[in-house]
């Protein structure tokens, strides 16, 4: 499959490029004008589709590197989680919806961590990966948080982090139980 990206755009680059765009959203979104949080919501797209981007360009080139493999979702958790933060101070987000996903991200960083002290590999799971895009579509609408063609973007935003939330605590009791029944299976032979 021949590359689609010129050659200066490098998976690693388009990492970075995620976690500079952070402060950037930060500061647009927290000067809460609709002008701004359109602008910001663009970038926030942007950081998102980077995601998708480093991904794609490593598989077709065969980039990968353990930096990639480290910071790539350590950008998502920023991206997301310092959002979700912004917006528990502005009012806009639940705390304890935002809490849960912060301890789960914390859980299973924390468990990959002992999984890999032991030798463990337990790749990234597909419901994983629908979880950050569930995540990143509530942000997405918090960002805007004003009605924009009729749709009632903080209300859907709302809507979406309850449905995000639910679904980071159930891809995160999945990642224990299979490294339980791994675990479990090892000291059993």
């Amino acid at each position: 499959m021949p590359n689609s990206f010129p050659n200066w755009i490098t998976p690693n680059r388009l990492t970075l490029t995620r976690v500079l765009l952070i402060p950037v959203i930060y500061v647009l979104v927290f000067l809460d004008t609709q002008t701004l949080l359109a602008i910001a919501w663009l970038l926030f797209f942007i950081a998102c589709m980077t995601d998708y981007w480093d991904g794609l360009l490593a598989r077709q080139t065969g980039a990968t590197t353990d930096f990639g493999k480290l910071m790539d979702p350590i950008a998502d958790k920023i991206l997301i989680i310092s959002l979700l933060v912004l917006f528990v101070g502005m009012e806009r987000a639940p705390a304890h919806l935002t809490a849960l996903i912060i301890v789960r991200e914390f859980a299973v960083s924390g468990l990959r961590s002992v999984m890999v002290a032991q030798g463990v590999v337990i790749a990234a799971s597909q419901e994983s990966k629908y979880k950050t895009i569930l995540q990143m579509f509530a942000v997405g609408f918090l960002i805007l948080h004003y009605p924009v063609l009729g749709i009632p973007c903080h209300e859907v935003g709302i809507v979406l982090l309850w449905a995000a939330t639910l679904f980071t605590l159930w891809t995160g009791a999945r990642y224990f139980l299979s490294y339980y029944q791994v675990a479990f299976s090892d000291s059993s032979s």
